[in-house]
C-alpha cells in the first residue's frame, strides 16, 4: 500500500507535526508499506524524496516523479491545526474518495473549536470550568470576568492549539494583554476559571474497533501552566502512569472514554483533564496529537507495551473499513 504520511500545516504548530510525521515514517511496518512523505505547508503540498521536492497535485492527491504518476492508498494525518486539525483536509480527501486516519471532517472541526466542544459535552454531565466566550470587538471588563469566572484565569484562542495564545491572569491589570496575546491567534476567545488541580492527560483511541484508554500522564509544569515552553522545552514533568488513587484513575478513564464517545470519535486522540476534589474536569481534546518520540501519546502507548507500528496498523485498517462504508 502506498500510504502518504502527511505533516505540516499552515499555523506555527507545524514544526511539532513535521516531528510526529517522522516518528510514524519510522514506525510504519515497511513489509505492508511503501510510506510517502508529504508536506502540507503554506509555500505549496510536495512529497519529499531523498532531499528532492515533487508537487502535490490537488485535484487527485498524487504526485510524478520522473514522468511516472503515484497516487495512494491511504493517508496517515498528522497535521496539528489548520487544515489538518480542523476538518478541512478531512472534507478534501472525502471528496476525493481517499481513506484517512483519525477522526471525520465534522468531528474534526467540532473538537478544534473549544466553545462548540464543551458545548456538546455539556448534554453529556462531564463536568468543565466555568467559562465566557467573546469575539473580537466585544467590550467586556477585567471586573466583570472576575465576577463571573473568579480571579485567577485563563484566557485562550477559541481555535488554536500547543497552547499557543493562552495566558493566566493572577492580576486584573494583566488582562488587555492577555486579550491581545490571545486574539494574535484567533477572532475568538474562552476565557475560563482557573482549576487548580492534578492536571492529566489522556490517550484515547480506537484500537481493533474498540474504544480504549491508552493510560493517563501527570502533568507537572515548572511555569504557571502548562504553556507552549513547559509543552516543548522541557519545562515540565511527564509522569506516567498519573499518581492517582485507583478510584480517581477509574473515574477519569471512565470520563475520557465517554467524552471520546460522546463526540463520535475515532483515531488517536488525548484529551486533557484537571482533577480538582476527585472529579475529572474536561479542558480540551486533541485529535492530532504530538507523535514526537518525546510526546505524550508514544509514551502512554510505550508504558502500555503497546508497539506502536501496531497502533498504526490499527489506524489504517480503519480507515480502509471507512472507505468501504463510503462506498454503501
Amino acid at each position: 500500500m502506498n500510504v502518504a504520511v502527511v505533516m505540516g500545516g499552515y499555523s506555527d504548530e507545524s514544526v511539532i507535526s513535521i516531528r510526529s510525521g517522522q516518528l510514524i515514517l519510522t514506525n510504519l511496518d515497511k513489509s505492508k508499506y511503501t510510506p510517502f512523505e508529504v508536506h502540507i505547508l503554506p509555500e505549496g503540498w510536495n512529497v519529499l524524496i531523498d532531499g528532492n521536492k515533487y508537487p502535490v497535485n490537488k485535484g487527485d492527491f498524487s504526485f510524478e516523479k520522473e514522468g511516472k504518476k503515484t497516487t495512494f492508498d491511504v493517508a496517515v494525518n498528522t497535521i496539528h491545526g489548520t487544515p489538518g486539525e480542523d476538518g478541512h483536509m478531512q472534507s478534501y480527501w472525502e471528496l476525493l474518495e481517499l481513506p484517512y486516519t483519525g477522526c471525520g471532517f465534522y468531528q474534526s472541526a467540532l473538537t478544534f473549536n473549544k466553545r462548540d466542544t464543551l458545548s456538546v459535552l455539556s448534554k453529556f454531565n462531564i463536568p468543565k470550568a466555568k467559562s465566557i466566550y467573546i469575539s473580537k470587538g466585544d467590550v467586556i471588563s477585567a471586573q466583570q470576568v472576575a465576577d463571573t469566572v473568579g480571579l485567577p484565569f485563563m484566557v485562550k484562542p477559541n481555535q488554536s492549539g500547543s497552547s499557543l495564545g493562552v495566558s493566566k491572569v493572577n492580576d486584573l491589570a494583566d488582562f488587555e494583554k492577555a486579550l491581545e496575546f490571545a486574539f494574535a491567534e484567533d477572532s475568538d476567545i474562552l476565557i475560563e476559571e482557573y482549576l487548580k488541580g492534578t492536571e492529566v492527560s489522556v490517550g484515547v483511541l480506537n484500537l481493533n474497533g474498540k474504544t480504549t484508554v491508552l493510560g493517563l500522564t501527570e502533568i507537572v509544569s515548572h511555569n504557571d501552566f502548562f504553556d507552549y515552553e513547559a509543552k516543548y522545552q522541557g519545562k515540565s514533568d511527564e509522569i506516567t502512569p498519573a499518581r492517582l488513587d485507583a478510584a480517581t484513575e477509574q473515574k477519569v478513564r471512565e470520563t475520557a472514554a465517554k467524552a471520546y464517545e460522546a463526540l463520535g470519535m475515532s483515531g488517536f486522540s488525548r484529551t486533557d483533564f484537571i482533577v480538582r476534589d476527585g472529579e475529572p474536569h474536561f479542558i480540551e481534546m486533541n485529535t492530532n496529537p504530538g507523535l514526537s518520540p518525546a510526546s505524550i501519546f508514544p509514551q502512554q502507548a510505550q508504558h502500555a507495551g503497546i508497539p506502536f507500528s501496531d497502533l498504526l496498523d490499527s489506524e489504517i485498517k480503519l480507515a480502509m473499513e471507512r472507505k468501504v462504508l463510503w462506498k454503501k
